[in-house]
């Protein structure tokens, strides 16, 4: 028999304190004098390297999302149709109160052609963008498995 039991219950957990939240994230990559590079950006609070990435946009694709993204944050202006599904990466997303929320981050891979780069997008003054090989990118991001899915691409 099962039960349910409302939120407001003594001792009641707040599953959305504990499961993590669904986020899109981009791997932009290219292909430099004959080598592979991925696409790093800054976050805007802590400065440190990360991939595009944010909340799934209501009525587009997770592919779509995560492009979306891409642009706001780092200027690429790609087709989502290229996007493919490389892996998923936790992470704990700090919130302005000091809480951490944890999150699960599903990452689209996607092939840029140097024109697909604009230099004005929406976030262009509050972030840095880096082109690094994979295996350089592994050692600057902070998410486990992102560097184990890096070091494998």
């Amino acid at each position: 028999m099962n039960q349910l039991f409302p939120q407001t219950a003594p001792g009641a957990v707040n599953a959305d304190a504990v499961l993590p939240r669904r986020q899109v994230a981009a791997l932009c990559w290219r292909k430099h004098k004959g080598r592979k590079e991925v696409l790093l950006i800054t976050s805007r609070d802590t400065g440190r390297w990360v991939v595009p990435k944010g909340w799934p946009i209501e009525g587009l694709t997770a592919a779509q999302s995560a492009l979306q993204e891409a642009w706001e944050e780092a200027g690429v202006r790609a087709d989502a149709d290229k996007a493919r599904f490389i892996g998923r990466f936790a992470y704990h997303k700090g919130l302005r109160d000091g809480r951490t929320l944890p999150v699960e981050a599903e990452l689209y891979k996607v092939r840029l052609r140097d024109d697909e780069m604009r230099d004005r997008f929406p976030e262009a003054r509050e972030r840095r963008r880096l082109w690094v090989t994979p295996r350089k990118a592994a050692k600057l991001v902070d998410e486990p498995e992102l560097q184990d899915i890096l070091r494998r691409f």
